[in-house]
């Protein structure tokens, strides 16, 4: 298994311009029902349990995180609303409607303290490994994309 990447060439109007980086190359997305199919074939729990429990979490993670509270999966990670805002000069011209301009949905991976390196590790992207995504393989690179 490895992470796919295509490579890209930068049109941005800043000091990037020209420069070439990796993006990740994303293939099909895997679904609550491919979850279960999965998780079914790994364990003794039938598929319509799963997709029970798949779906209930969904639907207990938005509540609580409307709720201002983050949500953290044991093995995976936490889940929290972070805002983007404007910023004002006078605490008085402050505005939810003026000043709030966005909110999304922030996800940390899971850390462990290492006790021999006093380090946080991000046990989720261990031995990570990269691969072309095999139909930019062929394509030559004066043919990279430009975005």
């Amino acid at each position: 298994m490895a992470v796919n990447y295509k490579i890209y060439q930068s049109t941005a109007k800043n000091a990037t311009k020209g420069l070439y980086y990796a993006r990740t190359a994303y293939r099909e997305t895997v679904d609550l029902k491919k979850l279960a199919e999965i998780m079914q074939a790994n364990c003794t729990v039938k598929y319509s349990d799963i997709l029970a429990v798949l779906t209930e979490l969904g639907e207990v993670m938005k509540n609580e995180l409307l709720n201002s509270k983050p949500v953290k999966i044991m093995g995976l990670g936490t889940f929290r609303v972070s805002l983007r805002s404007r910023g004002c000069a006078d605490l008085n011209t402050f505005s939810i409607k003026n000043s709030i301009v966005g909110a999304r949905v922030r996800f940390y991976p899971e850390t462990y303290k290492d006790p021999v390196l006093g380090k946080n590790v991000k046990p989720m992207l261990a031995g990570i490994k990269f691969a072309e995504l095999e139909q930019y393989k062929s394509i030559k690179r004066a043919d990279v994309t430009k975005e």
